[in-house]
């Protein structure tokens, strides 16, 4: 019981959200919100309710997403790679002449193309199957291999490729492209290469995708696996077609298929998204609410959420808001740029939050593409917990004043304008007799005036005020008792003048 319950657990933890919405409908439970809801609640559901038909169900959902993989077939095959043909069956059959070995072991036959499901790629359209996967064989003890197999195109086919558009000067839209994954693993496979790979159609080798370099140092290049466009080298008739794939032989097991293709561009993705992936306003600020909603766990109530409008990609404002229906964050991405990156280097990776963002799980973002529209100088918004929203600028323009107002002002100042510069003169100023406008010290005439220092005055001047009449009846009766302190070049005390 408990086996089953744990082997019951993992089976939920590996479905998509469409087998988890499966599951929950099934069961009488709501079948909506995000991947991570669906999947809590499928495994309380498993928790709590366990019951053979719930089991039952669990079992059906995860077998048709992953089929059960056969092990080495004991039934031997002298060939080389069996020969296939469009109009011929490709299931492995038993031979009469004996069992081949290698390295003293049997060597394994190939895998039914049954067993083998490569995912389904955005960029490319399968039109039909012109080799069902087979697994490629080594033949002897050598590192490097070579695996041929033939194949031909019908009439039918022939006016396909002859008749598409191009995409691209001398590029067709509908391509035979050769794929190879994995088939030592369970589920559905993604395009992998072998070490040291080569293909060779028709005695020409045909372009295979190479490294992307790293600028970081350490880490290795790594190559992108795609589909390897053979168009160009068949014979565009009903003549037989020979491909030789070249692979090295390091342990691990490899299958080959080719596909009739049409082959899509960015903007034909792009067309396809916005007609049948757009999330409404309405359901937009839905979500918003229910992100915003109290949660009694939390010790800090969240009553805002903070999202830029600027891509992260290109760093320049979205135009078409794109994001994950399984990612947690409201931040979104420009669908253009996006769709555009994964064309010429196919990752489908969320740069957000770095997660997986598989194309059918894209959405439009109704609700910010009309903000984007309202607003157009505006980089930063914030959505409320009743669904609204409002801009940041404001805020940064206050931020922006306020800075300027904590900055000190630094005006230039004149020595010989008091009053220009804001500062009272020393105490000691005040206390000197005035003297005439020419003079060189004025007393103030009331509270709050200050001196008036002149410092324009030469040597020449300062001697003719003292040999007035004034200026000997003051210093004749104070010198004779008290000696005159020594004087400079000015008529004033060092100490009663601050410098600023």
């Amino acid at each position: 019981m408990a086996a089953e319950l744990v082997e019951a657990m993992n089976m939920v933890k590996s479905f998509r959200v469409s087998d988890l919405q499966t599951l929950l409908a099934s069961m009488g439970r709501s079948k909506s919100g995000l991947k991570q809801d669906l999947v809590g609640r499928a495994l309380r559901l498993v928790q709590t309710e366990y019951s053979p038909e719930l089991l039952k169900n669990v079992r059906q959902l995860y077998e048709s997403r992953f089929p059960k993989a056969t092990g080495w077939l004991p039934a031997r095959r002298p060939e080389v790679v069996p020969v296939t043909q469009s109009t011929r069956s490709t299931s492995p059959s038993t031979n009469a002449q004996g069992t081949d070995y290698l390295n003293g072991l049997p060597k394994p036959s190939p895998t039914p193309a049954s067993e083998i499901k490569l995912v389904s790629l955005p960029f490319y359209q399968t039109l039909e199957t012109l080799v069902p996967p087979t697994e490629l064989l080594a033949q002897n003890s050598e590192k490097l291999q070579d695996s041929p197999c033939v194949f031909e195109l019908t009439q039918s086919q022939v006016d396909q490729i002859r008749n598409s558009s191009e995409l691209r000067p001398g590029i067709k839209s509908v391509q035979v492209v050769l794929r190879i994954c994995y088939t030592d693993t369970v589920g559905v496979q993604e395009d992998q290469y072998p070490p040291n790979i080569a293909v060779k159609v028709n005695q020409s080798y045909c372009h295979v995708p190479g490294y992307y370099p790293s600028n970081k140092p350490g880490v290795e290049p790594r190559r992108p696996c795609r589909p390897v466009n053979i168009t160009p080298w068949l014979h565009l008739s009903t003549a037989l077609n020979r491909i030789t794939v070249t692979w090295g032989n390091f342990g691990k097991r490899y299958c080959v298929a080719v596909y009739l293709v049409r082959v899509f561009t960015a903007a034909d993705l792009f067309s396809k998204l916005k007609l049948c992936s757009v999330e409404s306003a309405d359901r937009c600020r839905e979500r918003i609410q229910d992100k915003l909603r109290f949660d009694p766990e939390s010790e800090i109530a969240t009553t805002g959420l903070r999202v830029s409008l600027i891509c992260p990609l290109v760093k320049m404002r979205l135009n078409v808001p794109c994001r994950v229906l399984t990612c947690a964050h409201l931040q979104c991405f420009d669908a253009v740029f996006f769709l555009q990156m994964n064309e010429k280097k196919p990752t489908w990776t969320c740069p957000v939050c770095d997660k997986p963002a598989p194309f059918e799980l894209l959405t439009i973002d109704g609700l910010l593409s009309e903000i984007l529209k309202e607003t157009e100088d505006v980089e930063e918004i914030e959505y409320l917990t009743d669904g609204s929203w409002r801009p940041i600028r404001d805020e940064k323009e206050k931020e922006r004043e306020r800075e300027r107002s904590h900055t000190p002002e630094y005006p230039l100042l004149h020595i010989c304008s008091p009053e220009a510069n804001g500062h009272s003169p020393a105490p000691t100023v005040t206390s000197q007799p005035a003297k005439s406008a020419a003079g060189t010290l004025a007393a103030p005439t009331g509270t709050g005036a200050g001196a008036v220092v002149d410092l324009t005055l030469d040597s020449s001047s300062e001697e003719e005020e003292a040999d007035g009449p004034t200026g000997d009846s003051e210093d004749t009766d104070d010198s004779q008792d008290n000696p005159a302190p020594k004087r400079g070049r000015y008529d004033y005390d060092k100490d009663l003048v601050t410098a600023y």
